[in-house]
């Protein structure tokens, strides 16, 4: 089977210049030829060249300068020189700068077939491997994550910044922000890229499950455990473990996780033996893990082991600016997929995703515009095409406060927040166990909610 890759063969003897191209074009390459140095610059900025077969001795320069000029304007171009006998001195300094190999007149041409052969396999590997690396880092890095507002601009430097140490990151944000695609957008620019990517949702499994999954089991741990298995800290050994969800966790699986943080070690269900780890941990949480810190719910050192960098990502409400970049994407990429004609949205149908609130946030925007797609028969999506009450105002409450001139919303949501404890503390008569229960709040948090608002022994 042929290659079409473009050879250019450079040496000042007609004779040894026709003799190649013959023989290199029954190979099934695309050859041109040049008698010296001028000429090969010349080729070469027509069209670049997979690889470059040159005399080191021209009669207007050498090889060793247009080897120069090739690996400065096109590193991964092969090289391979022709030198004579006796010159072996400036072929390890051709090699030196970048040629990939050298051939000693006369040489046998089967050995040049194999040695070009072998060069432009490597290359091609080494192109598909760019290929994958630039996929990965779409798929897994900053390019997945789309925004221009300034609390996007400050997540992505937030990113880079910390990507690189091996600090322990809280992710908080609600559900829908893309916490999962923070994190590995983290591990992708990281020094840990090249080693895996784990993820287990905490909230998804009971606490028996969460154990097993996450620290492995050895063979007659439980009644299922017919052969030990790897846990995911020993699956990702090396690399990053995203703990989605984590505020989800049972206090006694807390206390192994913190085990597990601290020294660096865990052991499988039912054994006995330690394994050391090394693994990077993001954990994610779309609630307050300081409330659930405060109700007792969850390990305060627990906490601060995890969030020695938080990381908040914005609702969409927030960066509504973000709002027409997301929708065109997902409007793209949905009428890809499809096979649609749909281009672009109308401006009221764009008016009413600007407008809004978005409580599901990108993943809402997501769902909303594949439906848009697939509904369309039109190349512009339409108003009606929306679901009936996206960006329809809501009928303010009677007596709703509305921001003005001079508001101080601290203020009002301190003030609101003492009225219904009151409230609550006086439907209980007294009884702070129905008054937490009206709140929808822990005892605990109700004794602080007390003491924050003064209202003593009430």
């Amino acid at each position: 089977m042929g290659d079409t890759r473009r050879i250019l063969i450079v040496d000042d003897e007609p004779s040894m210049r026709e003799m190649l191209a013959i023989m290199l074009r029954k190979e099934g390459y695309a050859i041109e030829t040049a008698e010296g140095r001028v000429a090969a610059a010349a080729a070469l900025a027509r069209a670049p060249a997979d690889a470059v077969i040159t005399d080191v001795r021209l009669g207007d320069g050498d090889g060793i300068e247009i080897l120069r000029h090739v690996k400065a304007a096109s590193p991964e171009t092969v090289v391979i020189v022709m030198t004579a006998y006796g010159s072996t001195e400036t072929a390890v300094a051709a090699l030196k700068l970048g040629a990939h190999d050298y051939l000693v007149k006369p040489f046998d041409v089967d050995e040049l077939k194999i040695v070009l052969r072998n060069a432009l396999e490597r290359q091609r590997l080494q192109e598909e491997n760019r290929i994958l690396k630039a996929e990965f880092r779409s798929r897994a890095g900053l390019d997945r994550i789309l925004g221009v507002s300034p609390a996007m601009t400050a997540l992505f430097e937030m990113i880079r910044s910390v990507a690189s140490t091996t600090s322990t990151v809280l992710i908080t944000g609600e559900s829908g922000t893309g916490k999962e695609l923070v994190a590995k957008a983290l591990h992708a620019q990281s020094p840990r890229q090249g080693a895996p990517f784990v993820s287990v949702n905490c909230g998804a499994l009971t606490e028996t499950l969460l154990e097993s999954e996450l620290f492995g089991h050895v063979r007659g741990a439980f009644t299922d455990a017919h052969q030990s298995r790897k846990g995911l800290f020993e699956a990702a050994h090396r690399g990053t473990l995203f703990l989605d969800e984590v505020g989800e966790t049972t206090p006694a699986m807390q206390v192994k996780l913190l085990r597990a943080l601290q020294e660096k070690r865990i052991r499988r269900v039912g054994g006995t033996e330690e394994t050391e780890v090394d693994v990077r941990i993001i954990a994610a949480t779309n609630r307050s893990l300081e409330q659930l810190v405060a109700e007792g719910r969850f390990r305060e050192d627990l906490f601060y082991r995890l969030s020695v960098i938080p990381i908040r990502l914005p609702p969409l409400r927030e960066r509504r600016e973000d709002v027409p970049l997301l929708a065109a994407h997902f409007l793209e990429r949905f009428a890809r997929e499809m096979g649609k004609g749909v281009t672009h949205l109308s401006e009221e149908a764009l008016a009413r995703l600007q407008v809004h609130d978005w409580p599901g946030n990108v993943r809402e925007l997501e769902n909303v515009m594949e439906r848009a797609v697939a509904l369309e028969t039109s190349p512009v999506v339409l108003p009606e095409r929306l679901p009936r009450d996206l960006g329809r105002p809501r009928p303010a409450a009677s007596g709703a406060v509305e921001p003005h001139e001079g508001f101080d919303l601290d203020a009002y949501l301190r003030d609101e927040e003492a009225r219904l404890l009151r409230l609550a503390l006086e439907k209980g008569a007294g009884d702070r166990s129905q008054a937490a229960r009206l709140l929808g709040v822990s005892a605990r948090s109700l004794r602080y909610l007390i003491g924050k608002h003064q209202l003593g022994e009430a």
